[in-house]
């Protein structure tokens, strides 16, 4: 697309550099045996372990039935796992399998590869400002999100 093609509202930048990033990992991340709908439920579990499903659902920021369906189509694919949690029996929690932790690293290096296409020129001083004005809206998303739901619940993004 040219500079002429493209919309002068930052929003919808932002939503095509979305999609064409997850057009580039698509077709690699399935390779792998992942989705990209799946990378935060990845990598918030191998950050903590271990979750309840309650957890994963405020980090990955989605409804709870849409968390129970991609968690049950995770479970199917052998990428987690529920177990009892040790301090509630009547609770399960959901962890990684195995596979699903040896596939991690051959994952993040398909999304680093992509980051480097996307970033391809940014100085430091653009990559900081880049940072500093997208966790700036982030957090006006954030308080938006509070104030329709009257929650406060919204803790940040999964990292």
């Amino acid at each position: 697309m040219t500079q002429n093609e493209l919309s002068p509202n930052p929003i919808k930048l932002i939503g095509l550099a979305n999609r064409s990033f997850a057009r580039i990992v698509d077709g690699p991340l399935r390779e792998l045996g992942f989705a990209i709908g799946q990378l935060p439920v990845l990598v918030a579990l191998k950050k903590h372990r271990a979750l309840p499903q309650a957890e994963l659902v405020r980090l990955a920021r989605v409804e709870q039935s849409s968390m129970a369906q991609l968690l049950n189509r995770m479970e199917r694919d052998g990428l987690v796992r529920r177990v009892p949690d040790p301090n509630d029996k009547r609770s399960r929690l959901i962890s990684l399998t195995v596979r699903a932790e040896q596939q991690l690293p051959k994952g993040k290096a398909v999304m680093d590869q992509a980051g480097k296409v996307a970033l391809a020129g940014f100085t430091a001083a653009d990559l900081e400002l880049l940072m500093a004005l997208l966790l700036r809206m982030n957090t006006n998303l954030d308080q938006a999100i509070d104030a329709l739901t009257g929650t406060g619940a919204n803790a940040g993004p999964a990292a």
